[in-house]
């Protein structure tokens, strides 16, 4: 690796080599506060998250805008400051002096469809004592006694300084009775108030960092001899939620969780440069080298898919129906906010032609708007932003809902999607993956698609999301904050509205000449068995407009091997329609793989990363001798040496996760 590798390395990492003491006036730290207000009113803001960039410390502003972030070591920070209705902001070069407090008194600016970008400031810097106590309301506990009040909430509305909105909402503190908010990456919870902890009591069970996350372990896959087995077979998935969802853990400043991983939605995050098809409906590539990770003589190979693309002006128009959960648990970090934000972003995108009707689901369903061409777009936004967060959780009953209004207005001729957003917990009628896909599977063979968006952190069912859009015929993606909104709702999926292939499956024959063994770098729960490949009865992947998918292998040569054929890849899938099957076939030869991994392009590098960040955190066998550090460099490396954005970004959560785990290993 290039020494300019390690200098940065050491530069963004911004390691100490002296663990930070506790005792506030021995340990020679500061800290970092202020006001954030909108430049439009004026009016403080509640609720904005201010973050250390590189660090797991932040905090939220309360009721009067105000935040402070404590026991900052001294040194030059740099502060993100996020609110879902602002554009988020960088303030670089803010500058912390041991024992004093650096001020930083910030204006954020109103996000719109038009207006959302990153905007940067230079900090300014003003010194204040450090020991210095804010005012405080007290409530006696005689006076608690004596009040007529039936619930804590009520309580709390006889506390100076709280506001409670037009449904009796209380906001403490930058948020509602109840809700969770986070303050040094550590999540903070009113116990007693509006939702608590989803278990119930005053602590999260198992000491787990979040609340109610629901994940599945579907295994790792081995290595398989290509003596017993020189067949691979698997269904395409171009999700990426679990990638989503560890970034939104290593925020806030925790590991996820072992089986949050999965390395194929990893790997899919990313773009790579792979060119559309000239005529047909997919282009394969493949390219290879040695591994950086394992064995010597393991080779890491990449088999890439590109679809066709279809121009914006010739999509077929849009039959779209949102189902949307307003129930209780939306009420969370403000989700059910991020979700009409994200709605209004799609909107936008839409053309006059195309239509949207609004289904929630609380305790039960309801009809917000009956199918409407997007050209009215004025009513479908107020319906949008009429929503308000209420009731158990009926999934099923919002879901079936919203199929049957897509199957009324259903056309062969246009495109007919469920999208569905939610936090996925289920507490109301048929609450599991497979009982409600049995309510809606006539409609997904119809051709009624679904894409499933997961909003929130704590209380929250990855695996209902992850398997509805599996089985239903769509996409998974989780978003954690508006920049991801956008990613999602303008830049992918109005791009890939249109389906151009329907279950398509994959299969890799390797020459067992030339091969002695492989092993499939995620897409266990994708699996299909090798006797279904051409059993068209048997589900596989759907494919929009320009949808890429990427698949990495570790495979091991036979000796002596230089030239000749690996394998070759059968790509099988039927026409949108359903009404053919197609089957395309590419033979991949050894002269696809580069002699050494720094011959490699940065695509390559870009996904053997990710693949390796998802396999240490899912704590994979193969893995085992793999390290963050290690894996960092090679990040590094590869962004200076190509100047790759993409590894930029998981530049920045390896080093997350370094510090989660330096931490986690501390105790």
């Amino acid at each position: 690796m290039r020494k300019s590798a390690i200098v940065i390395l050491l530069l963004l990492t911004g390691i100490t080599l002296h663990p930070p003491t506790t005792n506030l006036r021995a340990s020679s730290t500061g800290q970092i506060k202020g006001i954030i207000t909108s430049d439009s009113t004026g009016d403080p803001i509640i609720g904005a998250t201010v973050m250390i960039v590189g660090t797991a410390q932040g905090a939220n502003t309360d009721l009067d805008g105000r935040y402070s972030i404590l026991r900052v070591s001294p040194g030059w920070y740099n502060l993100k400051i996020t609110h879902v209705d602002h554009c988020p902001m960088i303030v670089d070069s803010v500058q912390v002096l041991a024992d004093l407090t650096t001020e930083q008194n910030l204006c954020m600016v109103k996000a719109t469809t038009e207006l959302n970008e990153m905007i940067t400031v230079h900090g300014q810097r003003s010194t204040l004592d450090i020991f210095q106590t804010s005012s405080r309301a007290n409530l006696s506990q005689e006076e608690i006694q004596t009040r007529p009040v039936a619930s804590v909430d009520q309580i709390l509305k006889n506390v100076a300084g709280l506001q409670v909105n037009c449904s009796g909402e209380v906001f403490i503190r930058g948020g509602r009775a109840g809700t969770i908010g986070y303050s040094n990456g550590k999540p903070i919870c009113d116990p007693l108030g509006g939702l608590g902890y989803a278990h119930g009591g005053s602590a999260i069970v198992n000491g787990q960092p979040f609340d109610a996350m629901f994940f599945k372990h579907y295994g790792v896959t081995p290595f398989v001899d290509t003596e017993d087995d020189h067949l691979s077979t698997f269904a395409i998935d171009v999700d990426d939620g679990s990638f989503s969802l560890t970034r939104s853990y290593l925020m806030r400043g925790h590991l996820p969780p072992q089986k949050a991983a999965r390395a194929e939605e990893f790997i899919n995050h990313f773009k790579y440069n792979y060119a559309p098809p000239d005529h047909n409906d997919f282009a394969i590539y493949a390219e290879g080298a040695p591994s950086e990770f394992g064995d010597k003589n393991v080779w890491m190979l990449r088999l890439g898919i590109k679809g066709r693309e279809v121009k914006s002006e010739n999509r077929l128009s849009a039959n779209l129906v949102f189902v949307i959960d307003i129930s209780g648990s939306m009420g969370r970090e403000n989700r059910l906010g991020l979700v009409k934000k994200s709605l209004l972003l799609l909107l936008n995108e839409l053309t006059p032609s195309d239509r949207v009707g609004i289904v929630t689901y609380g305790s039960r369903a309801s009809v917000v708007l009956e199918p409407t061409f997007a050209a009215n777009h004025k009513l479908i936004k107020a319906r949008i932003e009429s929503l308000r967060t209420a009731g158990a959780t009926n999934a099923e009953a919002g879901i079936r809902m919203g199929y049957e209004m897509a199957d009324r207005v259903f056309d062969q001729k246009k495109i007919n999607r469920i999208i569905l957003c939610s936090d996925g917990v289920a507490n109301i009628g048929r609450t599991g993956p497979v009982a409600i896909l049995s309510v809606i599977k006539p409609y997904v063979e119809r051709g009624i698609t679904l894409s499933a968006i997961g909003f929130g952190m704590g209380n929250y069912n990855d695996v209902l999301m992850e398997q509805l859009a599996n089985k239903a015929d769509g996409q998974y993606a989780y978003v954690d904050d508006i920049d991801e909104a956008k990613r999602i709702f303008v830049e992918y999926l109005t791009g890939t509205l249109q389906v151009i292939a329907r279950d398509v499956k994959i299969q890799f024959d390797f020459n067992r000449s030339t091969v002695k063994s492989y092993r499939l770098l995620g897409y266990e729960n994708r699996d299909v068995k090798d006797k279904d490949f051409r059993v068209d009865t048997v589900d596989g992947g759907e494919v929009g407009s320009g949808h890429m998918c990427t698949a990495l292998y570790e495979i091991k040569l036979k000796p002596g091997v230089r030239s000749g054929s690996i394998g070759k890849i059968f790509l099988r899938y039927k026409s949108p329609d359903k009404s053919e099957v197609l089957e395309i076939a590419r033979t991949v030869l050894a002269s696809c793989l580069r002699p050494s991994f720094e011959q490699a392009s940065p695509d390559f590098k870009v996904a053997v990363a990710a693949a390796e960040f998802a396999e240490i955190l899912r704590g994979s066998f193969w893995a085992k001798g793999s390290k963050l550090s290690d894996l960092l460099l090679l990040a590094t490396d590869n962004y200076l040496s190509a100047r790759n954005d993409q590894s930029l970004e998981l530049m920045e959560m390896i080093m997350r996760a370094l510090k989660c785990k330096d931490s986690k290993d501390k105790g």
